[in-house]
């Protein structure tokens, strides 16, 4: 089945029965959701980011015990034009959603805690800013009347001082934690992972350190996907995941293949046997995130052999 999270209400479809119905997106349109869905007693509850607005029925279906796996929308649009659903209203979506549930059975995955989501926040807005830092400062490149070049100007300032503020508050929120001291400082202890990294992971790859290798390569979206067609043999490429780890973890690995030993090497033994570059810094990711997730999950920080 189910909620489609939209910016009032709550839209839901069930499976097998058919049933449709809408609940407000606040306490008592919440609670009725979790009576109905506690007495259906689904096998899974599937639901769709939608922007920070699922958090709330997020939590409140994860606290209830429900089965719950939260899927990234462009999935679910691309199972509804898979099979022909072009039309879109919020019923259709939860019908769509409920029937990508059925044939995919995603895996059903904990949700953040209120300290993580902030947190994830925090980084997430962080990263806007920066952003926004960059594109200003091309525009300053480009501007030729004074006036306009002012303005421009002035805006970089007022953004990094909302950026100073962000990385005090992203810096208060892991110190508060004990879990996440010790996590950051896993983390950093490996050679090419400094604060922005390991401030992105904590709150965004909350399983790293709970599954294997394969696992969370695929969750970032680090794991070759295969490109084949009858005799036809494409090149492997890395697609999907998490886009905003994968940046971070593209910048620290640039900085480990310079720094650490291991991945140092690793790349070198690559480009010798004539990968290309590009090729080459995806396998050193794809080993990067491997390191940390064995160093979260032996609780043990990097030793240089």
């Amino acid at each position: 089945m189910l909620p489609h999270a939209g910016y009032f209400e709550v839209s839901v479809h069930l499976r097998p029965s058919g049933e449709s119905f809408a609940v407000a997106r606040d306490g008592p349109g919440i609670e009725a959701l979790l009576a109905r869905l506690q007495a259906f007693s689904p096998s899974l509850v599937v639901l769709e980011a939608t922007g920070n607005f699922e958090l709330t029925v997020a939590a409140a279906l994860a606290g209830a015990g429900l089965p719950l796996a939260v899927v990234d929308p462009r999935q679910i649009r691309d199972f509804a034009r898979a099979t022909g659903r072009l039309a879109k209203t919020d019923r259709l979506d939860a019908e769509s959603i409920a029937l990508f549930a059925k044939r995919v059975r995603p895996e059903p995955r904990p949700v953040a805690d209120a300290e993580a989501a902030a947190l994830a926040e925090l980084v997430a807005r962080w990263r806007q800013i920066i952003e926004m830092i960059g594109m200003e400062a091309n525009r300053r490149h480009q501007a030729r009347h004074p006036g306009v070049a002012r303005t421009i100007a002035a805006t970089p300032r007022a953004l990094e001082s909302q950026l100073a503020d962000l990385e005090r508050d992203i810096g208060d929120a892991v110190r508060r934690s004990p879990a996440w001291r010790e996590s950051e400082d896993l983390l950093q202890s490996v050679p090419g992972i400094g604060p922005i990294a390991s401030r992105t992971l904590i709150p965004e790859m909350p399983e790293l350190g709970r599954l294997n290798r394969g696992q969370v390569a695929a969750l970032v979206g680090v794991a070759p996907v295969n490109r084949n067609s009858g005799q036809k043999r494409g090149h492997r490429a890395i697609a999907g995941g998490r886009t905003a780890v994968r940046s971070v973890l593209y910048m620290a690995t640039l900085c480990a293949v310079c720094w650490n030993p291991t991945l140092r090497a690793h790349y070198s033994q690559l480009t010798a046997r004539g990968r290309p570059k590009k090729v080459a810094i995806v396998a050193c990711m794809r080993r990067l995130l491997g390191i940390l997730n064995a160093i979260l999950r032996s609780g043990h920080p990097w030793q240089t052999a």
